[in-house]
């Protein structure tokens, strides 16, 4: 791993936690991560747990980041959260293109596209999500597949707003199935997006850029996927609502 990206150890919530709930994990989880100044831990609580969530970690490096976020300031859209929101309450993470708002609730490569525009323009960081469904990989066409989630994001932005995403490999067949890729087949799908990266725009950007892996990591799988050379951090699901699996994950040995 290059030195200059930062390890981030990321975990999405969902649609999971309680304000007490919230309150509980935050009790027990941050005093085991006190002393990790070597990486970057980040949390997405739902949005009713946000503004608790930035009180409770005041005095931690954790870094708060919001699930989703509509593209729009403002307006006619129930059940919607804009930017403004986010940013009022200190928040400067949004997850975008996560496969459960891609294919649960029908947003496309446009939609996708549109939200990480606005994020940016408010200086809000995204997380992007990539990745394959099932049936794709086994049709062999997983990189067609992530070339056109790229395209469709990276091909809207300069170099200087490429630098600020961040990117996130879920193959969509290793989500909440307790199957995760290997470490090689990760490998060879982040090592695909960097190379991508370097040609649309050069190595620099491609070196700059921090891809994490998703898809059923535990305690036991996080440092196989750590030690490969293009994994610059994991975005974890159902392991990171236990406060004493996601402290084992956050914390693991990183060696490259």
């Amino acid at each position: 791993m290059s030195e200059k990206r930062t390890p981030l150890m990321a975990a999405n919530w969902k649609m999971h936690k309680t304000l007490a709930e919230t309150k509980e994990f935050f009790n027990s989880f941050l005093p085991k991560v006190e002393n990790l100044d070597d990486r970057d831990i980040l949390i997405a609580p739902p949005f009713t747990a946000l503004a608790l969530s930035k009180k409770l970690t005041e005095s931690s490096s954790v870094i708060l980041c919001a699930q989703n976020m509509h593209w729009e300031e403002k307006g006619a859209f129930t059940g919607e959260i804009s930017p403004l929101m986010i940013k009022e309450i200190g928040i400067n993470w949004v997850i975008l293109g996560h496969s459960e708002r891609r294919h649960i609730f029908g947003e496309n490569n446009e939609v996708i596209a549109a939200k990480v525009s606005s994020a940016l323009a408010h200086e809000i960081n995204p997380i992007l999500c990539i990745g394959e469904k099932l049936e794709e990989r086994e049709l062999g066409q997983t990189e067609d597949v992530l070339k056109v989630q790229l395209e469709s994001v990276f091909g809207t932005l300069s170099q200087e707003l490429a630098k600020k995403m961040t990117i996130a490999y879920e193959p969509v067949w290793a989500i909440g199935t307790g199957k995760t890729a290997t470490p090689d087949i990760a490998q060879q799908a982040h090592a695909f997006i960097r190379s991508w990266l370097s040609n649309w725009f050069d190595s620099s950007i491609a070196q700059k850029v921090r891809i994490l892996y998703g898809g059923s990591v535990k305690p036991e799988n996080v440092e196989s996927l750590m030690a490969q050379p293009d994994i610059d951090g994991v975005l974890v699901g159902g392991a990171s609502l236990d406060p004493e699996k996601f402290s084992r994950i956050a914390g693991c040995k990183i060696i490259n």
